[in-house]
């Protein structure tokens, strides 16, 4: 048992990893202006809890200072849709958004 925590561990630090450098670029390189993206350690935490909460996908926006929460990490689930998480100070999430509005937890 200890050694399937570990590796689920490892792979969603992982999949944050990679999704956090997806985030960095599109961050950086795009979206509006007023926004500015979460970075350093800051940026892996708020990588983890979203994908944790969404249960995967990858990072592709961030946002520090969202109106809805402290953090905002936008991310895309395996089936294409895309959900924004709103996380307070302390990486914990306050709620989320898919576009079209509904829970990215909720079963289509």
């Amino acid at each position: 048992m200890r050694r399937k925590g570990k590796w689920i561990v490892g792979a969603v630090l992982s999949a944050a990893l990679i999704g956090s450098a997806t985030g960095i670029a599109v961050a950086t390189n795009g979206g509006d202006d007023d926004e500015t993206p979460i970075t350093g350690p800051a940026l892996e935490k708020a990588s983890v809890a979203a994908l944790a909460y969404t249960g995967g996908g990858r990072v592709t926006d961030t946002e520090v200072g969202d109106e809805e929460g402290y953090y905002e990490v936008e991310v895309t689930l395996d089936n294409g849709k895309q959900a924004d998480v709103h996380l307070d100070k302390d990486f914990k999430v306050l709620g989320s958004k898919l576009d079209g509005g509904d829970e990215p937890n909720d079963k289509d």
